[in-house]
């Protein structure tokens, strides 16, 4: 397991389309789709990542918490299948359904979205705006497996919060980090 920070894509940059298959629900979504006029995070995981197996409780938690609100969450994996089968879409599916994902599961077979996002690790996190502008991008917390920090997802929180208060986004935003993600040779 190699520590990869986030590559920080610039702020305001509009949302890259994208059109996957979902692992849970079997059909190709796109990014029209699923969108919203509040707010949609874009998340870049995986299964076998231990970084995503030490924050998939608060993802879950903080998507029913603010999907009543408008936001809308996607999780996307972006590994290569072959070296890492563990990260297959069956076994996505299986993992969504253990954890009781309330987002699609989209795997990035070409891994395409991962790079038109610059998508570095897994846990990625990307907020876009209502009007699919980029307004956050890094960490969910300072939670990390075996730093005893506590997970709250406060950073992700803290923006969704920001967004649906109609505030500014604060641009003091820290890279995630987690394990790089696995580019086909």
């Amino acid at each position: 397991m190699s520590l990869t920070p986030s590559n920080m894509l610039p702020l305001g940059t509009v949302a890259p389309q994208f059109k996957l298959y979902d692992a849970i629900s079997e059909r190709t979504v796109s990014l029209d789709e699923i969108k919203s006029d509040v707010a949609t995070v874009v998340m870049f995981i995986c299964n076998h990542c231990p970084y995503v197996k030490h924050i998939q409780s608060e993802l879950v938690k903080m998507a029913e918490d603010y999907i009543p609100d408008g936001v809308q969450f996607v999780a996307i994996s972006s590994n290569d299948v072959e070296n890492y089968p563990e990260d297959s879409p069956e076994l996505m599916k299986t993992e969504a359904r253990k954890w009781g994902y309330p987002f699609p599961y989209l795997y990035d077979e070409t891994q395409s979205v991962a790079r038109s996002y610059d998508a570095a690790c897994t846990p990625d996190f990307y907020v876009f705006d209502g009007h699919m502008q980029l307004v956050y991008r890094g960490q969910l917390d300072d939670s990390r497996p075996g730093n005893e920090k506590e997970l709250t997802g406060r950073d992700l929180r803290n923006t969704l919060d920001d967004i649906i208060k109609g505030n500014p986004v604060s641009e003091d935003q820290r890279p995630s980090q987690g394990c790089n993600i696995k580019w086909k040779k």
